[in-house]
Order: C-alpha cells, then structure tokens, then sequence
C-alpha cells in the first residue's frame, strides 16, 4: 500500500510517500514490487511541458522515500486566463466579421449593378482603347486647324457680312486667346477646347451649307424634324432571293432628274455579304413590284477591282449610283451613260474603312463603314474618323458636271459613336440614327442638323422590320419615303413632319 499527499497552495512541499506491510515484517519480495509500481506512477505522470519525469527514492527503515515537486502537477491558472481571454476577444472579432459579411451580401446585388452599369458604358472607349485610336492633342497641331479656321470665317464674313459671321469671328478671336493662354500655362482643358473648336467648325460648314431659299422651297422641312414613321406601306423580298442579306435598294433620289425619274433599282452585296459589283434597274414601279423588265449594269469587272462597292452603301442619285469604294477611304459615282467611274477622298484623319468604324450597336453589319445618302439638299457621306475618336462624320458631297469631278464642299463631326447606331440616314439636313429595340423593331434615337450644328437624343420614333439584321436604311425625297434592306426584305416607310 502506498500514500502520495499533496499542498493545496502553490508551493514546494515535500511529499513523503510510504510503502509500508502491515504487522507483518516485509520481506523485499513483496518490497519491490510495490516499489516498481511507485516508479511507474512517478514515470506516468508528466511535468508542465507534458514530458514524463524520474524522481529518485532511498530505502529508509523498510520503507522508499523519496522527493517530489507538486508544482508540476499544479493547475495553469494564469495561462488558463490568458487563454479565455483570447477566446473571447476571438469570438467578438467572428461576431464583428459576421456583420460585415451579412451587410456586403446585402449589397451585393446592388454593387454587382453598378459594375455592370459601368461596364456597358465604358464598352465604347474600351473599343477605342484596344483598337489604339486615341488621338494625342497637341497645341500645334490645335493652332494649325484654329489658323485655316479663322481664314475659312474671314472668307465667309468677307463674302457676306452677316450677325452669324460677325458673331464667329469674335468666338473664333476669344478661342485664339485661350490657346495662346494654353501655350504659356496649362491652366486650360485642351478636350474642352477640343469641344469648342468641333462647335465652330460645325458653325462654321453651317454657316456657308444652307441655300437661302432652302427652307422655302420645302416647306415640309421647316416643321422641324420627323415626328412620325409609318408602318411599312410595302414589303418585298429582294429580287436576288433572301439568301443576300446585305445590300441597298429605293427610288431614285434626285427630285429634278428626268432620265431616271421613276427608276427603282436594288443593289445586292453578292460576295460575303460584302462586295458587289452590279445594279439592277427596274423603270416602273410595276415593273419593279414584279421583277421584271429590268436592266443589269457592271460596274467593275470582278469583286476586288478598285471600283467595286464595299458594304450596304449606295443610293441612285439621277443616272449614277453613288457607293463606298473597294477598300478605301472614297466614294465612287458610276455614270450610267458612260460606265465611267469617279472618285473623291473623304476628308478626315483616319477614315475608317474595311470594317474599322461599321455600323454595329448588338449586331455589327459587315464593312458599313462608309455610307452613302440622299436628301432635299443632294448627297451625303456618313462615317468614322480616328480624329473624332470614332463619332460619326457628316460630309457633304458635290458632282461638277462641267468639271466632271467628284468633291466635298462641307464637313460636321457629331459626337454620336458610330458602332452605337444600326445606320442613318439624312432628311432635310438632318441627320438620323437608329438602334436596335428588338428582332423586330428598330429605333430612331439621334438627330444632329447640319443648319445649326445642334444634337438632339431624345428621340424614339419606332420604326417596324419583318427581320432582326439591318443593313441599309436610306430617305427618298422625291416621295419622302425610308427604304431599308432589311436581311433580304425590302421595306418602305411614310415619313411625317
């Protein structure tokens, strides 16, 4: 038998632990194995640091003495404290980090909208970032348009003295200031400056574009702009079959021609959805509605000859087609008495073609860079520069007949981007833009008047299609008609003022 004691308090005792017989004397039989036992006791039990300790004993008087130190054994009270403190600090951190766990799922949502938001509104610029067309603004090259600027606004004041030429040349001079302030201290935003200079230059082609009388002779015009489109008063499919989905097609556009004056043609994109290389013509109406008595024209003798057309982009004008050459940056007119064909540049740094600047918003419409219109005031070029960072460019195109030369007399940049429209059009000076709504309607959303350099986005006139691809949509001045190519369906609208 054998006794351990052991101190309450937290100090060294001494522990006497004795194995003693009964009455009997102990032969050292019975003494060693209680002895190996209180061995394997004091082996067993483990110090502090878990590890098990040898505590030596002597035989006194029959008995094993020996010396333990019970504060190994004792309890870790200042540690356990330190410990519960930890973990209560521990659990009220989790409690903490739990809320802002539940607040950031509950805004979550909201977050992921704004993301989004972003996202679709930077989609435009990341295009431009990714494709480098960017442009550097520099002071000389912005003193450089200010100084043929200001000649241009002489010339036209000069030529007609009137309050908006007088009023432009005081805003030309206050613009000459702010540069020359910029050129000594960078106290100026050369974008705004940028802006302001896009306003006069617009102000300017205004200025010198619109004929006095303009307004009087169609009256129609001077209601301002559309304020409704019909729904189609005539639906077709394309001649060529619906299997060419690109192309152009209407009424010739020339209000005093007499040798096509009742002409309806259609011009089907043939190679790809991207090339062609011929015009039908159809004298009548009935004609037309029945496909039939036509007259084929070839005006390039393969699909990459320098003069073949590129994207859905032509339109009859008198007895030419007007179209966007092969792979460049201009505009053809084929004659169609003399087959001859004749180009003009469009003026730009950096005219988008061979599919840099299509026309695009969900669905881009293959090469459309280069559009070709008609309206009351003759003919248009819509497209994309670099040096308007991808917004649509006005031009307006003029045919010397004496001359027999191609030019462009004016030039707008607006600030709508391109690849955010499905196509335009122009009606009265105006142009117009569409976008997509659904497959089976389109919006007209954007105009910007060449008359007075003014943007308007408020638009939303429907504008109803049998399919979901767009690839030309044109006016007719001769009877106010919208014509539009509408993946191998011709339709035709009603415009009202």
């Amino acid at each position: 038998m054998y006794y351990m004691h052991t101190a309450e308090k937290r100090e060294k005792e001494r522990v006497l632990i004795s194995v003693r017989t009964a009455s009997v004397p102990v032969s050292p039989r019975f003494i060693l194995p209680a002895v190996n036992m209180l061995l394997l006791l004091l082996l067993l039990l483990s110090s502090g640091d878990g590890q098990a300790q040898r505590v030596p004993g002597l035989k006194k008087n029959g008995s094993c003495v020996c010396e333990v130190n019970s504060t190994m054994w004792a309890f870790p009270a200042v540690s356990y404290e330190a410990v519960l403190l930890q973990v209560q600090s521990c659990e009220g951190f989790l409690t903490s980090l739990q809320k802002q766990v539940d607040l950031s799922i509950q805004r979550l949502p909201e977050i992921q909208a704004v993301i989004q938001n972003v996202t679709e509104r930077l989609k435009p610029h990341l295009y431009l970032n990714q494709q480098g067309l960017y442009t550097h603004l520099a002071l000389p090259r912005l003193g450089e348009e200010l100084s043929r600027l200001e000649t241009d606004i002489g010339d036209i004041h000069s030529q007609a003295n009137t309050a908006q030429s007088q009023k432009l040349l005081k805003e030309v001079g206050k613009l000459r200031s702010d540069v020359e302030r910029m050129q000594m201290s960078d106290t100026i935003n050369l974008k705004t400056v940028k802006e302001k200079l896009r306003y006069l230059k617009n102000s300017a082609e205004s200025c010198k574009s619109i004929p006095k009388d303009f307004r009087g002779v169609h009256r129609y015009c001077l209601k301002g702009l559309i304020s409704n489109i019909s729904a189609p008063v005539m639906t077709k499919v394309s001649p060529y079959s619906k299997s060419y989905i690109s192309g152009s097609w209407g009424k010739q556009a020339q209000m005093d021609s007499e040798g096509q004056k009742n002409s309806y043609w259609v011009q089907a994109l043939l190679n790809n959805h991207i090339w062609g290389n011929t015009l039908r013509i159809y004298h009548t109406y009935e004609d037309f509605m029945a496909s039939v008595n036509h007259r084929e024209f070839t005006f390039a003798p393969s699909f990459t000859h320098a003069d073949t057309i590129e994207g859905p982009s032509a339109v009859l004008y008198g007895e030419a087609l007007y179209y966007h050459c092969y792979r460049s940056a201009d505009v053809c007119r084929y004659d169609l008495n003399s087959n001859s064909v004749k180009r003009v540049t469009l003026p730009g740094t950096g005219v988008g073609f061979n599919n840099k600047f299509p026309y695009c918003y969900y669905d881009c419409r293959p090469n459309s860079d280069v559009d070709v219109e008609a309206d009351e005031m003759g003919l248009w070029a819509l497209y994309a520069t670099v040096g308007n960072h991808g917004n649509l460019v006005v031009s307006r195109l003029a045919w010397d007949s004496e001359a027999e030369t191609l030019n462009v007399s004016q030039t707008w940049e607006t600030t709508l981007f391109k690849k955010a429209a499905t196509n335009a059009f122009m009606v009265c000076g105006v142009l117009y833009a569409t976008r997509y709504v659904d497959d089976y309607r389109e919006e007209v959303f954007y105009a910007f008047d060449t008359a007075t350099g003014k943007e308007d986005n408020s638009l939303a006139l429907p504008l109803e299609k049998v399919a979901k691809g767009v690839a030309s949509v044109s006016y007719n001045p001769t009877n106010r008609q919208i014509y539009m190519y509408n993946d191998g369906y011709l339709l035709a609208y009603q415009a009202h003022f």
